[in-house]
C-alpha cells in the first residue's frame, strides 16, 4: 500500500500576533460599521500568531497584481527547495526516485507550473510526471494526498512528491471591508510544506481508501473574484455550517471500509476555523481533543490553506508514534464545497526510525 511519509513544513520568518492583527484592523478599517463584528470573529478564531512572507507594513500595501505575482514567484522559488530536501530525507528517498510531483497552491499563478522549475532545480528526472493543482483551495492538500495514492496504485512502486506553497498574505486586499474579507485577514497565514508518498517502504500512514464529495449548489460559497487588483477572497456566511452535511459522508466512507469514523485512533482534519472543528467533533460524536493537531496548527499558524493537513500530519509524526495498525482519517475541505478524504493505517518500517 502507498504510504504518506513524514511531511516537512516551513513557515516564513515574519510573524504577526492576534493583538497586532486587531490593531491594524482597527486602524485600517476605522469607522466601518461591520468592524466590531469582524474584530469579535477574529478574536474567536483562536489564532494566536501567523507567519507572513513579508513584513506587515509591506503586506498591508498593494503594489499591483504584476508585482504581487512577481513576489510569489521569487518567494516560492526561494522557499520550496529546502522544504523538499527535508521531505525527501524524511522519506529516505532521493530526488531521482520521484516519479511524479504534485504542486498545490491557490495564492499565485505561474505557467509553466513551478513543477517544471523544481524538476530542473532539484535534480528530478526529466520524465517526472507533473500534476499542478491550482483551484481547489484549502481542499488541495487532501486532494494531493489522494491523487498521489491513486498514482501509486496505478503505477506500483512509484514515489510521489507533494509540494504545497500557500502565500495567503499576497492576496490581502486593502479596500475589501466585507465581513468575509475582514475575517480572512485575521485567519489565513503563509507556509510551505512537502511530503512524499512512497509506493513501497517507509514509515507513516498507509493509505487504504480515498474519496471526494461535493456539496451540491455551493460552488459560490468559497470563491475568488478575479479583478485588476488580483484575487479577492469571497466567503459565504453559511460555510461554517458545512460540517453537518459532510460528517455523514465521512461516516459512510469509514463504514464502507468496516471502520467507525467516531472510533479512530488519529484524525488529520483541515483547520478552516474553530467552528469547523467544533461542529465536526459534534457530528462525529468525538471529543474535540482528537483534533489536537489541527487545533495546534490553527493556533500557531492560522489557516495555511492546502498546507494544513500536511502540518497536522507532521505533528502526528512528532508526538509519540501511533501503534502499528492504528487507524485514522485525513480530510481537507475547500471551494466547491469540496471534501477530499482518505483512510489510512499507521505502519512502521522496522529498518528505519523516524527522528
Amino acid at each position: 500500500m502507498p504510504k504518506l511519509c513524514k511531511p516537512a513544513v516551513h513557515a516564513p520568518e515574519h510573524i504577526i500576533t492576534m493583538e497586532e492583527t486587531l490593531e491594524f484592523a482597527e486602524r485600517v478599517h476605522a469607522g466601518k460599521p461591520q468592524l466590531p463584528l469582524a474584530l469579535r470573529l477574529i478574536r474567536n478564531t483562536g489564532v494566536q500568531k501567523r507567519h507572513l512572507v513579508q513584513p506587515i507594513d509591506q503586506t498591508l500595501q498593494h503594489p499591483g497584481l504584476t508585482e504581487r505575482n512577481r513576489i510569489y514567484e521569487v518567494e516560492s522559488k526561494k522557499r520550496t527547495p529546502a522544504v523538499i530536501e527535508e521531505a525527501l530525507k524524511n522519506a529516505d528517498v532521493a530526488a531521482r526516485d520521484i516519479d511524479a510531483i504534485i504542486y498545490v497552491s491557490c495564492t499565485g499563478f505561474l505557467m509553466p507550473s513551478l513543477t517544471a522549475w523544481l524538476i530542473n532545480k532539484m535534480g528530478l528526472r526529466s520524465d517526472t510526471r507533473q500534476i499542478p493543482i491550482a483551484q481547489l483551495g484549502c481542499a488541495a492538500g487532501g486532494a494531493a494526498i489522494n491523487r498521489a495514492h491513486d498514482f501509486c496504485m496505478a503505477h506500483p512502486g512509484s514515489n510521489v512528491l507533494i509540494v504545497s506553497c500557500e502565500l495567503c498574505s499576497l492576496c490581502y486586499q486593502p479596500s475589501a471591508d466585507d465581513i468575509g474579507s475582514l475575517l480572512s485577514d485575521g485567519l489565513f497565514g503563509d507556509a510551505v510544506a512537502a511530503a512524499v508518498v512512497r509506493g513501497i517502504g517507509g514509515t507513516g500512514i498507509e493509505l487504504e481508501r480515498n474519496a471526494s464529495y461535493l456539496i451540491p449548489d455551493t460552488e459560490d460559497w468559497i470563491s475568488y473574484a478575479v479583478k485588476d487588483t488580483g484575487f479577492h477572497f469571497q466567503l459565504d456566511r453559511r460555510v461554517p455550517g458545512t460540517m453537518e452535511p459532510l460528517a455523514p459522508v465521512l461516516r459512510e466512507l469509514a463504514k464502507d471500509h468496516s471502520w467507525d469514523a467516531g472510533k479512530l485512533d488519529f484524525y488529520i482534519i483541515h483547520a478552516g476555523g474553530p467552528r469547523i472543528l467544533d461542529d465536526l467533533a459534534k457530528f462525529l460524536e468525538v471529543d474535540r481533543t482528537v483534533f489536537r493537531h489541527s487545533w495546534s496548527t490553527l493556533t500557531e499558524y492560522g489557516n495555511i490553506a492546502s498546507a494544513v493537513v500536511l502540518e497536522a500530519a507532521r505533528r502526528l509524526f512528532e508526538e509519540e508514534p501511533p501503534e502499528p495498525g492504528a487507524t485514522g482519517i485525513i480530510a481537507g475541505f475547500g471551494p466547491g464545497i469540496t471534501a477530499e478524504m482518505a483512510l489510512g493505517t499507521w505502519a512502521a518500517d522496522p529498518s528505519r526510525t523516524i527522528a
